[in-house]
């Protein structure tokens, strides 16, 4: 124990001593502010500056023997850290005696609902946390701060999940506060007890209505519990500590479990991943911000109830090229029938171009009012750059020749596919953050989901090493009865979690049509392997989905018929497809299959969907995978997927196509090469 506390204190010195260094920063990042509130011509963040100070910040830690990934996370967060800091510091100058020294912010619930811990985020940078005020409800809250009980109110209008909160639009429409500020905040529910108990012992499941919705499916397994309705989740946690009996549980934040003194029965119990609320920040005064920090403006419009009125009032944005990112129609109270509608643009009431389209609207509808500007958060293209580079800088590979596209070409059997002579537009496949079809994307991942701590570890050598979407199969199929079939959904979890922890998008191969749903909820990306290619029952079947397929050409088909495959999916619904060139089935036997690299310059020619290269499945050798890689590359394709093990010849099958950590970072490294050379841009 002697030891153990000597270590111990050691550790409490070097946080401390983090502390000091986080503190010093921050006291430089003031400076930055105070000469940029000077220089108006300094531009608030360069984000180019931002992605290569962290790629060498991780390159840094990874020779220092630490987790690249967790390092560039820990310093995203420092650096967002720091442009909030800026950005305070703007505000402040901009609106300067608007602040009370003590400010009391009001929000709906208790201590520890999610509005209360958003709210501490959104003022988490002021010297003296403000002091938070829970009310019953949200026009408890907005009612406060009219009659100037409260400064601040925090209430959510979104959520990723369950859609608008229909309460806090009305508020906005009747109130005359004004929106100074937004926060997003992560929403993971979690299922919280008195103590450790087996589920089955629970007979009472209290939380927020919208709380138990978004959880259903956990509360179905559940079949012993009764779900009950409660005005809060923080609340529902008090609740159950009150009542004592270990039957009762409570839906709600980790956080609120903590301040009431429970445990944590389940974590992310939600039927979607990625859960996230937008909160809405109100203030009695209008706030002006910096012109260089980016900008929401949120509108309420009420138009003439008559054809086409809509339409010229939003044309007026276009006109002024202002982007709109919302639109939002309410029924207005005391007139049936007729609507006013919530909109949300990009820009500072106080740039010229947003001024010109607020006055073309206004003189269009018969109602206007702006219910807020203010710094905009929920936003992917402001956040700190992901797409940084670990791998070892290198010198710059010899031109490398690559073939012209073929004539394009039209063909009735698969009009939607098809890509029309001189049509020059590609379709792009967002998945994730990643863009197929705008660049070189490396998919990489084991065969098969295992155990949690491999999925784990290849996702960090994946990311460490540049690959940009997670793979893994958790349905196997296998040409043996006998062979290695997969974890089912479970390892569906286990991948989507180790996909979470580390940024990547995730792709799994789904193979039947009552299995699509369960898989998109939390893969990113569903794969059609090659022998499913032509099961067309799920070809239809993941064209009612809205996630981007992968489509994998079979063994024995042509490029016509994978075609017609994908033609399948787009004329169910689903445009975003990649296809796949993974090896054709030929008499050759000195390789797993026959890589027909002249099939992506043929689908190039044909078709508009982006096109990518299996060369594990395809060559069955470890060795002969990178060359293969780097002739997509030079090929034209748009990415490769390959297989990745920590340990091949552990694996329970295709060990002998797997690249270990040490062969997917040389690839990587030469694909990078390669790519400069090109001029392609590689993700």
């Amino acid at each position: 124990m002697n030891d153990l506390a000597k270590v111990r204190g050691a550790l409490d010195r070097i946080d401390a001593a983090l502390l000091d260094l986080l503190a010093e920063r921050s006291a430089v990042v003031d400076e930055v502010a105070a000469l940029k509130s000077r220089e108006s011509a300094l531009s608030l963040r360069d984000l180019e500056r931002e992605r290569d100070l962290l790629s060498r910040i991780g390159r840094e830690g990874q020779k220092r023997g630490l987790n690249a990934f967790h390092v560039v996370k820990i310093f995203r967060d420092v650096i967002e850290a720091s442009v909030r800091r800026q950005e305070s510091h703007l505000t402040r100058e901009a609106n300067e005696g608007d602040d009370p020294a003590v400010l009391r912010v009001a929000f709906q619930g208790v201590d520890g609902a999610y509005s209360h811990l958003a709210g501490r985020k959104f003022f988490g940078d002021r010297p003296e946390e403000p002091i938070f005020v829970g009310y019953r409800s949200f026009r408890q809250a907005v009612d406060a701060v009219e009659r100037d009980e409260c400064d601040y109110a925090i209430l959510p209008l979104e959520n990723s999940v369950a859609g608008s909160i229909n309460e806090t639009y009305a508020l906005l429409g009747t109130s005359k506060l004004h929106i100074m500020g937004e926060e997003v905040w992560p929403v993971e529910h979690c299922l919280l007890g008195l103590s450790k108990v087996p589920l089955a012992r629970l007979k009472r499941i209290y939380s927020h209505p919208q709380a138990l919705m978004q959880c259903s499916e956990f509360l179905e397994s559940l079949p012993g519990a009764t779900a009950e309705s409660f005005f809060d989740t923080a609340a529902s946690v008090g609740r159950v500590k009150e009542l004592g009996s270990e039957e009762n549980a409570a839906i709600a934040s980790a956080e609120a479990g903590e301040l009431h003194g429970l445990v944590v029965l389940r974590r992310d119990i939600a039927n979607q991943r990625n859960n996230q609320t937008r909160f809405v920040v109100v203030h009695r005064k209008r706030f002006r911000f910096d012109p260089r920090i980016p900008c929401r403006t949120s509108l309420l419009l009420v138009t003439d109830h008559k054809e086409g009125a809509l339409e010229r009032c939003l044309s007026e944005l276009a006109r002024a090229s202002v982007n709109m990112t919302k639109l939002e129609s309410r029924s207005m109270q005391n007139t049936p029938w007729e609507y006013q509608f919530y909109v949300d643009i990009e820009g500072n009431v106080d740039e010229p171009r947003v001024a010109a389209a607020l006055e073309g609207i206004g003189r269009n509808a018969r109602y206007l009012r702006v219910l807020g500007c203010y710094p905009r958060k929920a936003d992917p293209s402001l956040q700190v750059p992901r797409d940084v580079d670990l791998t070892p800088a290198g010198p710059v590979a010899p031109p490398v020749s690559t073939t012209a596209p073929l004539t394009s070409e039209s063909n009735v059997a698969y009009p939607l596919a098809a890509r029309r002579a001189g049509d020059s537009g590609r379709t792009l496949v967002k998945v994730g953050d990643v863009v197929f079809g705008e660049g070189f994307v490396v998919v990489a991942g084991p065969c098969a989901v295992e155990t949690e701590s491999q999925v784990f570890e290849t996702a960090r050598i994946v990311r460490e090493g540049g690959g940009r979407v997670l793979r893994g199969g958790v349905f196997k199929p296998r040409t043996s009865p006998y062979a290695f079939q997969g974890l089912g959904l479970a390892g569906l979890d286990i991948l989507a979690r180790a996909g979470q922890e580390y940024g990547l998008p995730i792709v799994t191969e789904v193979m039947a049509p009552e299995e699509v749903e369960k898989v998109a909820l939390l893969a990113d990306m569903l794969q059609i392997g090659a022998r499913n290619m032509q099961n067309f029952a799920l070809l239809k079947e993941v064209g009612q989905s809205k996630r981007p397929v992968l489509l994998k050409r079979g063994m024995m088909s042509s490029v016509e018929e994978l075609l017609l495959a994908a033609e399948f999916i787009l004329s169910a619904g689903n445009r975003h497809v990649v296809l796949c060139e993974r090896g054709i089935r030929t008499f050759e036997t000195s390789t797993r299959n026959t890589l027909d690299l002249g099939a992506v310059q043929v689908l190039k020619s044909r078709t508009h969907l982006p096109v990518i290269v299996d060369p594990s499945h395809a060559m069955g050798v470890a060795a002969f995978v990178a060359p293969m890689a780097r002739a997509a590359l030079a090929a034209g394709a748009d990415g490769v997927i390959v297989e990745v093990h920590p340990r091949p010849a552990e694996a329970p099958g295709d060990g002998a196509h797997a690249l270990t950590p040490d062969l997917f970072a040389a690839m990587m490294g030469d694909l990078r090469r390669v790519a400069q050379a090109l001029g392609v841009k590689m993700w």
